[in-house]
């Protein structure tokens, strides 16, 4: 009996270390399934989905309870004393002042048709080719404009050689890189001055091109809801003739959207009372980095609005809009 139990002993210490040498036993792995399988679990659980949210908006339909409206940063912006909306209590009243001051506005005399404008359109020092390019599109859209090159001249001189010459407008294109980023607008004689940064410029491809007439375009600024917003729509409504030709069927159209004002340029078309847009370009986004009182003056000229900083840290709130 001694002599069993020493064996069994043995025994055990020989599986013990046996196992000792395997290792743990490791999970066994689960079995990836079918890709076909996948697929029909994604389209159940979407249609499942879509059931509830039926059945959800018909009990909402039988309580009555209103439409929800999505949150997004437009529908909860700050409010803005120069913003209103024609539910407010002093609609009429505020809609009387608005239109007192833009009467003996800077561009009244424009939007009473006392002028045509003429357009000076100019680069910096020595231009380089894309920014040249972008000065002749713009010669191209803008009725009764002319391009030039200032070579030395500085821009106040630019400015008062334009005022003797009679110009209502100039545009100056900024570049870095080999590419447009600035573009500073002048009204003369008196001003203001604005300054918009230039940004995601499209060129025109040569089919396009081709489709640009000499016909005066038809101008849309939209979605500018403040008083400084209207001003600069005003401002860039002003660079374009009144009297669009609609023979030509072009449009262009300046819209806000976040302070943001985006370019486009269009030609239409109606086919079975239906309209249709074809885009011509160019594009590009403008930026506002101020507008001043007066002539173009960086040092000692007075500025309406003014972006000090950068966006974040001038601003408190990603909800708060200026133009």
């Amino acid at each position: 009996m001694a002599f069993t139990r020493v064996a069994t002993s043995k025994m055990d210490s020989e599986n013990e270390v046996g196992e000792s040498q395997a290792g743990p036993e490791l999970p066994k792995l689960a079995r990836k399934k079918p890709r076909g399988l996948l697929r029909q679990e994604k389209l159940k659980d979407l249609k499942n989905k879509k059931k509830i949210q039926k059945r959800d908006r018909k009990l909402r339909k039988a309580s009555g309870d209103p439409k929800q409206v999505p949150r997004t940063i437009e529908n909860t912006r700050e409010p803005d004393s120069t913003v209103f909306h024609s539910d407010d209590e002093d609609y009429d009243q505020k809609t009387q002042d608005l239109a007192a001051e833009f009467e003996h506005d800077e561009f009244a005399d424009y939007y009473s048709d006392l002028y045509k404008p003429k357009v000076l359109i100019t680069y910096k020092e020595k231009p380089l080719r894309k920014v040249r390019e972008f000065g002749k599109i713009l010669t191209e859209i803008v009725p009764n404009s002319v391009r030039i090159f200032r070579r030395d001249a500085s821009v106040k001189e630019t400015i008062q050689a334009a005022i003797n010459k009679g110009y209502t407008d100039l545009v100056i294109i900024n570049e870095d890189r080999n590419e447009p980023n600035g573009l500073i607008l002048v009204h003369l004689p008196d001003g203001p001055t604005a300054y918009f940064r230039l940004s995601n410029v499209i060129f025109p491809n040569k089919r396009q091109r081709k489709e640009f007439t000499d016909h005066r375009p038809e101008v849309i600024t939209t979605n500018f809801t403040t008083g400084l917003g209207k001003t600069v729509a005003r401002m860039l409504g002003a660079v374009f003739h009144q009297d669009a030709e609609f023979k030509g069927r072009h449009v262009v159209t300046m819209h806000n959207q976040r302070d943001y004002i985006f370019f486009r340029h269009h030609r239409y078309k109606f086919l079975k009372n239906k309209p249709y847009l074809r885009e011509l370009g160019p594009k590009f986004t403008l930026r506002l980095q101020y507008l001043q009182e007066g002539l173009y003056d960086p040092k000692c000229g007075e500025y309406r609005w003014i972006m000090t900083d950068k966006r974040h840290k001038i601003e408190t709130s990603r909800r708060r809009f200026f133009l």
